[in-house]
């Protein structure tokens, strides 16, 4: 059984509102100079990544070509137009909320604790939320301190995604790296965690040679830390199966302790149809995606192929479920397609890196690719088909289409590239005065 670490200590109060004026510097945690445990701190800023879990859920699956909406006016994640910021309260508002509270809270132990630990733990929370809001805003505001100005407005100012990453996300992950173990304790960060992580962020700044080494390191270091790919598919997902030998590292959810926006990790809620707003979800194209023989299908899709069951609500346990943000074959896939970006630009290496793939179609009970592609653009396709069907549900989709170019191709339409991203929360630009920016389009 998972442990769950997230319950905060007497100096944390669950209670803040979510929509109060510069939401991102939270009252709600102790001043520093009070403090010698940092303990509660950290787990706050693991507590608060919780409040990020359905928006992010949402954001990669629904945009994409996996689920649609089917109400008013949630339809907007699949128009492509300006009516998103509509989705604020429910979306964009806690998930951009809930991120800066966690950055904060790891800012706060980054400074103040004396634990090389923890401090490497808070590291990697903050380079994930950082990682996360680039991924879904663009530009964003970048606050490094644990006692930031609350009258210098100028320091909201967004800051260029190439800064966010070379001046936060990637140093924070190289130095968790460093200090954290290999192997993974009670489901928190790791070496490998860390390592993971800035492998993947490599590959979404298209920049593979750098993520290559640190991908092969996760890979080659996994059977010694305990991590390796289930034996079968099924056995990955579920509340009973959390934090099993793939996950590398995940959000960990309790039914027990609630997030402070009460539906921010909800969201197996949404895939199975429970939701009015999408009562069934499954895009007729992702259905169709499926090879016959695909043991994968019946583990993400019901039989009618209209509602997504990777994480069942069966037995009560439907808000236990840990939310994943890396496992194993997600990494190796990553690692396949980075190969093949450096290295198979003749063709030459497409069955080396296509046999890569092996292991995780033998389990999908289907046949290796090997000798199915023969060129650099059919392998790179090949790869993003596999992990549109091995990660589907995982809210990694629509980042997916962005990263590697193939919006348009992969959706069928012409989208403009200002709703490649989300926009910023408009009660977020007027507790600025206008310093925090609306992204184009919006």
């Amino acid at each position: 059984m998972k442990r769950i670490y997230l319950l905060l200590t007497g100096i944390l109060v669950l209670g803040t509102a979510c929509n109060n004026d510069l939401d991102q510097f939270p009252s709600n945690i102790a001043s520093s100079d009070s403090l010698t445990d940092f303990a509660g701190v950290l787990n706050a800023a693991y507590f608060y990544q919780l409040g990020a879990v359905t928006p992010m859920a949402v954001m990669g699956e629904f945009r994409s070509d996996n689920a649609f909406m089917a109400e008013s006016p949630y339809t907007s994640f699949d128009t492509f137009d300006n009516d998103l910021p509509t989705m604020e309260d429910q979306f964009f508002g806690p998930f951009y909320t809930a991120l800066y509270k966690s950055i904060l809270s790891a800012n706060n132990v980054i400074e103040n604790s004396a634990n090389t630990t923890e401090v490497g733990e808070a590291k990697f929370l903050r380079a994930l939320s950082y990682f996360k809001l680039v991924q879904v805003f663009g530009d964003v505001t970048i606050n490094l301190s644990a006692s930031p100005s609350l009258t210098d407005t100028s320091i909201l100012a967004r800051k260029p995604v190439a800064e966010v990453y070379s001046s936060v996300i990637i140093p924070d992950l190289i130095d968790a790296m460093g200090v954290l173990g290999a192997s993974i304790v009670n489901g928190r960060a790791s070496k490998y965690a860390a390592q993971g992580l800035l492998g993947k962020v490599y590959v979404t700044m298209g920049d593979y040679a750098s993520a290559e080494s640190h991908l092969a390191a996760v890979i080659n270091g996994a059977p010694a830390a305990g991590i390796s790919l289930k034996s079968t598919f099924a056995d990955v997902f579920g509340a009973d199966n959390d934090l099993n030998s793939e996950i590398i590292f995940a959000n960990q959810i309790s039914s027990a302790i609630g997030d402070e926006y009460d539906f921010g990790s909800d969201f197996w809620n949404w895939f199975v149809g429970d939701d009015s707003k999408s009562d069934f979800p499954v895009d007729a194209d992702l259905v169709a995606a499926f090879d016959t023989g695909d043991l994968r299908k019946a583990v993400t899709l019901n039989v009618d192929g209209k509602t997504a069951i990777k994480f069942p609500k069966d037995g009560g346990l439907g808000g236990d479920h840990d939310w994943i943000e890396l496992r194993l074959a997600d990494v190796i896939l990553l690692y396949a397609e980075t190969l093949n970006a450096n290295d198979n630009a003749s063709g030459a290496e497409s069955d080396t890196i296509l046999a890569l793939l092996d292991d995780i179609r033998t389990r999908a009970g289907l046949s290796s690719l090997v000798g199915t592609a023969t060129t650099q653009g059919a392998v790179k396709q090949a790869i993003l088909d596999e992990r549109r069907l091995e990660l589907a549900f995982e809210g990694q989709r629509w980042f997916d289409l962005v990263r590697t170019g193939t919006v348009n191709a992969e959706m069928g339409q012409t989208i403009s590239s200002e709703y490649h991203l989300f926009p910023i929360p408009i009660s977020e630009i007027l507790a600025s005065g206008g310093v925090i920016t609306q992204n184009p389009g919006y």
